[in-house]
C-alpha cells in the first residue's frame, strides 16, 4: 500500500512540476499570438517547444544523477536550492519592466530561440529530479506533453487576450517550483 502512494505521490509532483514549467512556454506564447499566427506557426512551434521539453530534462535528469553520486548526503538542500533559485528568478522575470525584441517567431531561428528560451528551466529541474532518482521516462513524457500543450494554449488564446496574463503566467509558474524547493529542504 504503501508504495502505491508514493508512486502516485511522484506522479502528481512530476504532473504539477511539469505543468509550471509549461506555464513559461504557455506565457511566452500569449505574446507571440499577440502578434498574429497562422496555425500551421503554431505547430511548429509547439512541437519543437514539446521535442526541447523532452531533451532539457533527460539530460538534466542525468546530469542530476553524476551530481547526486558526487554530492551524496546533501543532494536533497542542493536539489531544493536549485528549485528555489529557479522558482525565485522566474517570479523576478514576469515582472521586470523593460521592452525586449523578439526575432521573428516563424523563422527556424525563432522557433529554436523560443524553444530553447522555455525549456532551460526543465535542465535545471531535471537535474534536481535526476538527483531524486525520478522516473526518467514518465518524467521526459510528462514535460514534453505539457511544454508543447501549453505552447498552443499560449500561441492560441494570445490571438485573443492582453498581455498581462503572460506575466501572472510565469510568476505562478515559479512561485510553484520555489514551493517546491522549499518542500525539498525542509
Amino acid at each position: 500500500m504503501w508504495d502505491v502512494s508514493a508512486h502516485v505521490g511522484q506522479l502528481v509532483t512530476i504532473l504539477i512540476m511539469a505543468v509550471a514549467l509549461g506555464l513559461d512556454a504557455f506565457s511566452l506564447g500569449i505574446g507571440i499570438g499577440m502578434k498574429g499566427i497562422r496555425l500551421r506557426d503554431v505547430l511548429k512551434i509547439s512541437t519543437v517547444t514539446a521535442l526541447f521539453h523532452v531533451i532539457m530534462p533527460f539530460a538534466g535528469m542525468y546530469m542530476g544523477k553524476y551530481v547526486s553520486s558526487l554530492l551524496g548526503n546533501i543532494t536533497n538542500y542542493a536539489a531544493g536550492g536549485l528549485l528555489v533559485l529557479l522558482g525565485g528568478h522566474m517570479i523576478l522575470n514576469a515582472f521586470r519592466e523593460g521592452e525586449t525584441k523578439l526575432v521573428d517567431h516563424r523563422s527556424l531561428l525563432g522557433i529554436l530561440l523560443f524553444s530553447l528560451s522555455v525549456s532551460v528551466d526543465s535542465f535545471s529541474v531535471g537535474v534536481s529530479l535526476g538527483m531524486f532518482s525520478s522516473d526518467l521516462v514518465l518524467t521526459i513524457l510528462a514535460f514534453g506533453f505539457c511544454g508543447g500543450l501549453m505552447s498552443i494554449m499560449g500561441l492560441l488564446l494570445g490571438r485573443r487576450v492582453s498581455q498581462n496574463l503572460g506575466d501572472y503566467g510565469e510568476a505562478v509558474g515559479g512561485a510553484i517550483l520555489l514551493a517546491f524547493g522549499l518542500l525539498f529542504i525542509f
